[in-house]
């Protein structure tokens, strides 16, 4: 157990490290903070911010020389860079950025533990694609294996003609057949030092061009009735990964049982509900666990919640967020409000 007054580093400047970073200061934890960018909304709320590159191995090494623990904030943190802090004070480590930086990977793994993702096929040129598009079928989508979130690095492939006509960015990418579901959601859980597990309810999720746009619970009873068996994987891949914090899945809910989509070894957006939806948020259990603290109860305490993500120009402004007395609102400190951009998100309670 880390006692209050140590330091936290956290790998990436954004909006979950800043609310990382907010959950340690309530606990009396400081936060520093590495990020390559300059404009950073967790070094905003944090104590020390180091702006440097991922491969500057001497800044990295000070960094670690500060902290009594690491973590990361997204996914996309080059393993090189982690690599670099001495491994006792990584949380969760390596191994799980190695997979869910790798979609082939990623998939592979989950049904080497017994998990069920889409049908999928690695691709690297053309005559690749069009074996996958013939073997799997159209529609379908063609993504980058590494890099690509919130819909960027993605392609949709509606028949093997629009498979003829694409201009492959390069090697390195996977086909996935499109799933028929009748809901999307997410298992969230939390791994203590000690191996202990617990879950947060898990919220129904809505996208629209590749964001996530809401997360509502209680989920529609379809994913309810199928959030047993994916718990069940969950907990395989954390205790596979001997995992220590937050980890999310997200699942497609089908007339056949729970299809696993991606996994995120980190806090994740589907889970902001919890700041003021559950006894515990999954920020706040996210440094516990890293820290070696007892686990928060991680109960839902509203009948019904939803989350919104506050996408591009606010509409209307904070005080039309503000007049409905039901809804939290988080706003990230970004400067500029770009299309597809997360500024923040609202939780309206009840």
């Amino acid at each position: 157990m880390i006692q209050p007054g140590a330091t936290i580093g956290i790998l990436g400047g954004g909006q979950l490290g800043r609310m990382i970073a907010m959950a340690a200061a309530q606990l009396g934890y400081s936060c520093h903070i590495y990020a390559p960018e300059e404009e950073s909304v967790a070094a905003e709320v944090s104590a020390r911010f180091t702006c440097a590159e991922w491969d500057d191995h001497a800044a990295l090494s000070a960094f670690a020389r500060d902290c009594a623990v690491v973590t990361y904030e997204f996914e996309n943190v080059p393993v090189e860079a982690v690599n670099v802090i001495p491994s006792q004070l990584r949380a969760p480590g390596t191994r799980a950025l190695e997979i869910a930086q790798d979609r082939l990977t990623e998939k592979r793994f989950v049904e080497e533990l017994g998990g069920r993702p889409a049908p999928f096929a690695p691709v690297d040129d053309e005559t690749g694609l069009a074996d996958a598009v013939a073997q799997i079928g159209a529609p379908g989508i063609l993504k980058t294996r590494r890099d690509g979130y919130d819909g960027k690095g993605q392609w949709r492939i509606a028949s093997a003609q629009d498979a003829a006509a694409l201009q492959l960015p390069g090697p390195g990418l996977i086909y996935e057949g499109l799933v028929k579901f009748e809901a999307e959601f997410s298992v969230i859980l939390v791994r203590g030092l000690d191996g202990e597990v617990r879950f947060w309810d898990s919220a129904q999720n809505v996208h629209e061009s590749g964001i996530l746009a809401t997360s509502s619970l209680p989920a529609a009873s379809i994913a309810g009735e199928q959030v047993a068996e994916a718990r069940k994987l969950a907990y395989r891949v954390a205790e596979a990964l001997a995992y220590v914090g937050v980890l999310t899945l997200e699942f497609f809910a089908t007339p056949d049982g729970p299809v696993f989509n991606e996994m995120a070894p980190r806090v994740h957006n589907s889970g902001h509900w919890t700041i003021e939806g559950a006894v515990t948020s999954q920020f706040e259990n996210h440094v516990r666990a890293i820290l070696g603290l007892p686990l928060g109860d991680t109960s839902t305490m509203w009948p019904t919640i939803q989350m919104t993500n506050l996408i591009g120009e606010i509409e209307g402004g904070i005080n039309r967020l503000l007049s409905d007395t039901r809804n939290h609102v988080h706003l990230y400190g970004k400067s500029e409000a770009r299309p597809g951009r997360k500024m923040g998100h609202v939780t309206k309670l009840g």
